[in-house]
């Protein structure tokens, strides 16, 4: 019976050793001295780095009588100039600090809105910070601590796409206020997409409890280095549930290296195409084995995609030798890629594959903005051409047609009509729009009647107004 105890373990023994085929310096604790071994080096060595970011915002003030000056002023809601009081209202989040000189990264959403921002260090110390750019889109923002100087311990960047669902991470910061604290668990997914999180969706998923005041802490691997930023979870108390997401390392990398550079904000490569995920109808309709890749459903005029020989109808199958599963993940791809570089596409076209070399470049801008005046409908809203770059801006999925709404006179027919930024005006009076200066000249020309055609979100609406 002994003996076949030995060999049993013996087996399991084996198993154990083969069973991580892609990380040779990975073991699965098999021993009691092994499962007594602690993480407590990998803290003493990344906790340091991961600070407290108290952002503060001015609020205004909401009275029951507006509108009169006695009364707010009586009650002490108004200054003596007859102006709104206001009141601050702070938010708690983690940051971690990637660069000399007190460069530091968190969430966007914990400094939205912030007027005044600082840190505080894990030994207690507060330093002011700025913001030097902040990213709703990705949810990142960076700040510096000029005052910190080299006073703070600085966490290097790993490289996220070699992460494996199973790893070990610890996730690091201040949850619910009430101290640095730190977690551990495993990768449960390395490329979480879709999720409603951001538009740049695609996510480490972790089993690491995450709870508010997480936000904007590290996420990182057995060598104390930083595999993700935590972002979000999924909850319906509020609380930990197991389900933890942050943003890959090389997502935050590329981010902190375009503020460090003196960018404010982030510019996303451009290669002048559309794309969508391969449904199990498209994959049957070409033919596919499962549903994989992004298809390519326009190819701008004169674009990086076009001079590179894209089509529209060709799936891209991979980017510079990495599998592409969905859209989501292609565009994530592309964020990645320096600006005036090229990077190699794998395309299956009319069932053979072929090699693109795509140059990924800055959107190309529209000109400057102009107002509508005059008493028609637009009158009060302020237009621009609709660029690439200012779809980006914008969040606009352009078709590249039609004219962008940047701004309105809250006070305008424009506004009473209910137009809103990111709007685009496709037609108006019949006439197919193509440039602001167009949709000016016809916005100030007297009328009975006036028929528009708007896009917002995607979903268009024919207006008649007059009669």
């Amino acid at each position: 019976m002994t003996t076949m105890l030995r060999l049993i373990g013996a087996a399991c023994a084996l198993v154990l050793a083969c069973a991580a085929p892609g990380h040779a310096d990975t073991e699965v604790p098999a021993t009691r001295q092994a499962i007594e071994l602690s993480f407590s080096p990998i803290v003493k060595q990344a906790a340091p780095a991961v600070v407290n970011v108290y952002a503060t915002e001015r609020v205004r003030v909401r009275s029951p009588f507006e509108g009169d000056p006695f009364f707010e002023r009586f009650f002490g809601l108004s200054d003596p100039f007859g102006r709104p009081r206001e009141r601050p209202r702070q938010s708690l989040g983690s940051g971690v600090v990637v660069g000399a000189g007190g460069v530091i990264v968190t969430n966007h959403h914990v400094i939205a809105n912030a007027t005044e921002v600082k840190i505080s260090s894990a030994d207690g110390r507060e330093f002011p910070a700025e913001i030097l750019l902040s990213d709703e889109r990705t949810d990142l923002a960076v700040l510096r601590a000029s005052e910190a100087g080299d006073a703070l311990p600085v966490l290097q960047f790993a490289d996220s796409d070699e992460l494996e669902v199973g790893d070990l991470v610890l996730a690091i910061g201040n949850p619910f206020g009430v101290g640095q604290t730190v977690t551990s668990g495993i990768v449960s997914a390395v490329a979480r997409t879709e999720i409603g999180i951001t538009d740049m969706a695609f996510f480490i998923q972790t089993d690491a409890a995450i709870n508010p005041g997480n936000s904007g802490g590290a996420l990182v691997d057995v060598k104390g280095r930083v595999v993700g930023i935590n972002t979000a979870i999924f909850s319906r108390s509020g609380g930990s549930l197991g389900i933890g997401f942050a943003i890959p390392s090389n997502m935050v990398r590329t981010v902190v290296a375009q503020a460090v550079s003196g960018g404010t904000e982030v510019v996303r490569p451009w290669i002048g195409a559309a794309y969508q995920t391969v449904t199990q109808d498209i994959a049957r309709s070409l033919d596919l084995d499962r549903p994989r890749g992004a298809l390519v459903t326009r190819v701008d005029r004169r674009s990086p995609a076009e001079a590179a020989g894209m089509k529209v109808g060709d799936l891209v199958t991979a980017v510079d030798g990495r599998e592409i599963a969905n859209a989501g993940e292609l565009e994530y791809r592309l964020a990645l890629a320096p600006l005036d570089s090229e990077v190699a596409f794998a395309v299956l076209r009319n069932g053979r594959e072929h090699s693109l070399a795509v140059r990924v470049g800055r959107p190309p801008e529209s000109g400057p903005p102009v107002m509508i005046g005059g008493r028609g409908p637009l009158a009060g809203a302020t237009v621009a051409d609709l660029s690439p770059a200012l779809a980006e801006r914008l969040r606009v999925r352009s078709s590249g047609e039609g004219v962008a709404v940047v701004a309105v006179d809250p006070r305008s027919p424009a506004a009473r009509l209910g137009l809103q930024p990111g709007d685009v005006i496709l037609q108006a009076q019949g006439e197919k729009i193509a440039e602001a200066a167009q949709l000016k000249a016809i916005g100030e020309t007297p009328s009975r009647m006036w028929r528009l055609s708007i896009d917002r979100q995607g979903k268009v609406s024919n207006v008649v107004i007059g009669g």
